[in-house]
C-alpha cells in the first residue's frame, strides 16, 4: 500500500524541495525588509483651543483650527482668564491629517492616543483616583469645502494616571506632571480623506466633573495608521500566496479521496489546517479599499485566532498520532484534554475582543482599558488564556520528548537487520526529527515575531539599503506559516508509489518479518481486518 511522500521521495529530491522552500523563505523576509516601508506611522497633533462664546452650545457647529473658516482661538488659560472664559467654552479642535495632507483608505485603521500635559499648582493639585471626563465628537468630509458630517459622538471617561517627581512646593510650581497615555479612539478603517474632533472638558462642581484632575495646559494627541506602501504590499503578498495554498490544498484531498481506505485523523486535521490557512490567505481587504468596512479589523482577530488554534491543534494530534506506545488513536475524542484548553483559551481572547474592538463598531471611543472594572476583566481573560497557552506547551514538550524517546527506543532495533533496510529506516527517522525540528523553529520565530513587534518602531542599515525590520517579520512569519503549511500538505500526502515496489521492498533487501520497526499509526476498522497506516515506515506484511 502508498505511503506518504515524505516516506517514498529520494533524498535528492527531497533536498531540492528543501531548497526551494528556503528560497521562498528568504524572498518573502526581503520583501518586507527591503521592498516594503514601516508597517506603521506615529503623527503627533497639539489641539487647538477654540473659544465658543455663543450661550447655548449646539454640536452643529464645528470649530477649525486652521484654514479660512478657523475658529477664534487662544494661547493658554491665562489668556481666557484674562477675557473671562469658562473652561466650558473652551472646545479643543484636532484636525487630521496636518495641513496640506490627506488620509486614504490605504491607511486601514486609524489608532489615537490621547497625553494630558498638566502643571502642578499647590491649590489645584491632581487628587488620588482623578477621573477626566471628555465630550468629544468626531465629524468627516471629503474634501476642503463641503460641510463636516457627524460620524460619532461620545462622553467618555479616562483615569489619569500621574506623578510629581520633585517635591511638591510653591517653588516647583508650574512643573509638568509625568502622565501616562490613555486610550482615546480607533477606527477599523479611513475611508474619508479629513476627520475633526472637538473636545470639551465640561466642569460641574455640583457633580464634581472634571474636579481634581490639575490644570490643564494642552491636549495631545498621537495618530497611528498602517502606511499605505506597507498595505499595498501586504494585499500583493495574499493574493499571492492564496492560490499556492488553496490548489495544494486541492491536490492533497484529492490524493486521499484516491485511497481505497478513508482519511484518517491526522489526514484530516492537515486538511483542515490548509482550510484555516486559506482562511486567513484570502485577501477580502483589497475591498476596505473601496468600502468602509469599519469591521474589518475584528474580523482579521478572527481569522487569525482561528488559524492559530487549528495550528496548535495540529501540533497536538500530529504528535500523539506518532506516539508509537499509545493504544488508542485515530480518534479526535482521545485529545480532547489537550485540545480543551486551546479551545477555551481562544474563546477568552475571543469574548475580549468582542468587548474591545466589537463595541468599538458602534463607538470608536470605547476602550475596556478605560475603567477599573473594564480592566480587571480585561486582565482576568488575558491571564486565563495564557495559563492555558502555559499548560498547552508544556503538554507539547512533554509528548515531542515522548515521541523523541520512543524514536530513540526503537533505533535498538535496527542493528540486527540488513544494511539497505537499516538506512531506509533510519532515513524516516532523520526526516521525522527534521520536520519536528522545523517545527519548533517556526514556532521560535513566531515568538521573536511577537516580541520585536511590542518594539517602537526602527529600522537597520546594511550596505546602503534600509531593511525595515518589523515590514520583514511581519511578511516573512506569514511566508513562513504558508510555506509550513504547504510543506505538511506535500509531504503527508499520499503516494503514488507502492511499498514494496522500491528499495523498502523486504523480498527484495533480504528483510524477514521479525525486522519490522514500529514507527506508524495503526488504524482498527470495526467493518474489517486491521489496517496499517503508514506514515513514518511501517511495513505492512501478511
Amino acid at each position: 500500500m502508498a505511503g506518504a511522500i515524505i516516506e517514498n521521495m529520494s533524498t535528492k529530491k527531497l533536498v531540492i524541495v528543501g531548497v526551494i522552500l528556503v528560497i521562498f523563505q528568504v524572498f518573502s523576509f526581503l520583501v518586507g525588509g527591503l521592498i516594503a516601508p514601516s508597517p506603521t506611522s506615529a503623527v503627533h497633533y497639539m489641539a487647538t483651543k477654540c473659544v465658543d462664546v455663543r450661550k447655548h452650545h449646539q454640536n452643529s457647529k464645528w470649530f477649525m483650527p486652521w484654514g479660512p473658516n478657523q475658529c477664534e482661538k487662544i494661547r493658554d488659560f491665562d489668556e481666557a482668564m484674562i477675557k473671562q472664559i469658562e473652561a466650558n467654552e473652551i472646545v479643543f479642535a484636532v484636525h487630521i491629517p496636518l495641513p496640506n495632507s490627506e488620509m486614504s483608505p490605504w491607511f486601514q485603521f486609524m489608532l489615537l492616543i490621547l497625553q494630558f500635559d498638566i502643571a502642578f499648582k499647590m491649590g489645584n493639585q491632581i487628587e488620588e483616583g482623578a477621573v477626566v471626563t471628555i465630550d468629544v465628537s468626531l465629524a468627516y468630509r471629503d474634501d476642503t469645502f463641503s460641510k463636516w458630517t457627524e460620524m460619532a459622538h461620545s462622553i467618555e471617561q479616562r483615569k489619569l494616571s500621574c506623578n510629581f517627581s520633585t517635591p511638591k512646593t510653591n517653588e516647583n510650581e508650574g512643573r509638568h506632571y509625568e502622565c501616562d497615555l490613555l486610550p482615546f479612539m480607533e477606527l477599523g478603517s479611513v475611508a474619508h480623506k479629513y476627520y475633526l474632533f472637538n473636545m470639551r472638558l465640561p466642569v460641574n462642581e455640583g457633580k464634581k466633573i472634571n474636579v481634581g484632575i490639575g490644570e490643564i495646559k494642552d491636549i495631545h494627541l498621537v495618530g497611528i495608521h498602517q502606511n499605505g506602501g506597507f498595505t499595498k504590499v501586504w494585499f500583493a503578498v495574499k493574493t499571492f500566496l492564496t492560490p499556492s495554498i488553496l490548489i495544494i490544498m486541492i491536490w492533497y484531498w484529492r490524493r486521499i479521496m484516491l485511497m481505497t481506505r478513508p482519511p484518517v485523523l491526522l489526514e484530516k486535521v492537515i486538511f483542515a489546517l490548509g482550510i484555516s490557512m486559506t482562511f486567513i490567505n484570502i485577501p477580502v481587504e483589497w475591498f476596505s479599499v473601496g468600502f468602509n468596512w469599519t469591521w474589518m479589523l475584528l474580523f482579521g482577530d478572527i481569522r487569525q485566532g482561528i488559524f492559530y488554534a487549528m495550528l496548535l491543534s495540529f501540533w497536538i494530534i500530529f504528535c500523539g498520532e506518532h506516539l508509537m506506545d499509545q493504544t488508542e488513536r485515530n480518534r479526535f475524542g482521545v485529545y480532547w484534554k489537550q485540545v480543551g484548553p486551546i479551545v477555551f483559551g481562544s474563546f477568552c481572547l475571543f469574548i475580549f475582543d468582542m468587548c474591545e474592538r466589537g463595541v468599538q463598531l458602534t463607538n470608536p471611543f470605547y476602550s475596556i482599558w478605560a475603567s477599573d472594572v473594564g480592566t480587571e476583566l480585561a486582565m482576568a481573560f488575558i491571564i486565563v488564556a495564557g495559563i492555558c497557552a502555559c499548560l498547552y506547551f508544556l503538554f507539547l514538550c512533554f509528548m515531542v520528548f515522548q515521541v523523541f524517546r520512543n524514536i530513540s527506543g526503537k533505533r535498538t532495533s535496527l542493528p540486527a537487520m540488513s544494511k539497505a533496510r537499516r538506512l531506509y529506516y533510519e532515513g524516516l527517522i532523520f526526516r521525522f526529527k527534521f520536520l519536528m525540528l522545523i517545527t519548533l523553529a517556526c514556532a521560535a520565530l513566531t515568538v521573536i515575531f511577537f516580541i520585536i513587534s511590542q518594539v517602537n518602531e526602527g529600522h537597520w542599515h546594511w550596505g546602503g539599503y534600509t531593511v525595515q525590520v518589523n515590514s520583514a517579520f511581519f511578511t516573512g512569519i506569514y511566508g513562513m506559516w504558508n510555506l509550513y503549511v504547504f510543506a505538511i500538505m506535500f509531504l503527508y500526502a499520499p503516494s503514488h508509489k507502492r511499498y514494496g515496489d522500491d528499495q523498502s521492498n523486504a523480498g527484495d533487501l533480504g528483510v524477514n518479518s521479525g525486522e519490522e520497526i514500529q514507527l506508524t499509526t495503526t488504524i482498527t476498522h470495526v467493518d474489517g481486518p486491521t489496517e496499517i497506516y503508514r506514515m513514518t515506515g511501517k511495513e505492512s506484511q501478511e
